[in-house]
């Protein structure tokens, strides 16, 4: 039976409802990583955020990469990641809401994010 055929005969004698249901897709989504987007480290200072923003704009710019279709919205999550870095307060409630909803950490990454906290739990502290 194809489904035009199943279509035809499924609507027959029965009422067609529409679907109430409103979902948000967006939710679903991982939110984004700002630190890997502008390739720098989960500690970085203002000034490798700054020079990094600063390569990577240059590098993915729109004008220099003419004809891709990638490069302009690459260029924008670059601009949208620099935004909230180099805001200290956006970049802190950044860092408390959004950053442990991402789940995809390889152990490399979790120990750089958390280094400090297992030095000093551990009673050897930083410099």
């Amino acid at each position: 039976m194809r489904w035009e055929e199943f279509a035809a005969f499924a609507g027959d004698g029965e009422e067609q409802y529409e679907s109430t249901i409103d979902l948000d897709l967006s939710l679903l989504s991982k939110p984004k990583d700002y630190y890997r987007i502008l390739e720098v480290k989960y500690d970085a200072n203002e000034e490798c955020i700054r020079s990094n923003y600063i390569r990577l704009a240059l590098k993915w710019h729109p004008d220099k990469k003419k004809g891709e279709d990638c490069s302009t919205s690459r260029f924008q999550e670059i601009n949208e990641a620099y935004k909230v870095l180099s805001d200290p307060a956006k970049r802190r409630a950044y860092d408390r809401e959004i950053l442990p909803q991402i789940q995809d950490y390889n152990f490399i990454d979790y120990l750089n994010r958390h280094k400090g906290l297992i030095l000093t739990c551990n009673g050897l502290g930083i410099r």
